[in-house]
């Protein structure tokens, strides 16, 4: 078996659909938020997508399991359409995964209860307009797709 397949039959994986919102911006410089919520306020910069199917705190346990252990790789894609945005970030033994509604991707290293991954390559202000355009909708379903290694 090859290195790679080794690494891929070791990943875990979950995904999280969510859906657009007329006030999304995508604009924050350090983060990616993803919210059960159904409502977005103009402030609310780093959200990408409301309506989400889960929070942290409603991942699958391996996937959360896998996040909190020293070393871990995440590969975070989000597809909206036949859009798709790839984001590089890592785990961390310090993350809490507990929130019920939010999940948040850092360029940081700060941990909350929302943190999903920190040291990521990206912010929402990263994500291509086009994709952004789609998800102005409110009927546009996108997805995160989380794998961890």
């Amino acid at each position: 078996m090859t290195e790679r397949a080794l690494l891929e039959k070791r990943a875990v994986r979950d995904v999280v659909t969510f859906r657009g919102h007329p006030l999304l911006r995508s604009a924050h410089p350090t983060t990616i938020e993803i919210t059960t919520e159904a409502h977005l306020t103009e402030n609310g910069d780093c959200i990408i997508g409301v309506g989400a199917s889960k929070g942290c705190a409603g991942l699958d346990p391996s996937v959360r399991g896998a996040l909190k252990s020293e070393g871990a790789k995440v590969t975070l894609r989000i597809l909206v359409g036949s859009q798709s945005f790839e984001v590089r970030a890592e785990g961390d033994p310090r993350l809490e995964l507990s929130h019920p509604g939010d999940m948040v991707i850092r360029k940081s290293e700060f941990v909350s209860d929302r943190t999903l991954a920190v040291r990521a390559s990206a912010a929402s202000k990263d994500i291509p307009r086009e994709m952004v355009r789609l998800l102005r909708d409110p009927d546009t379903v996108g997805t995160l797709e989380i794998e961890v290694r």
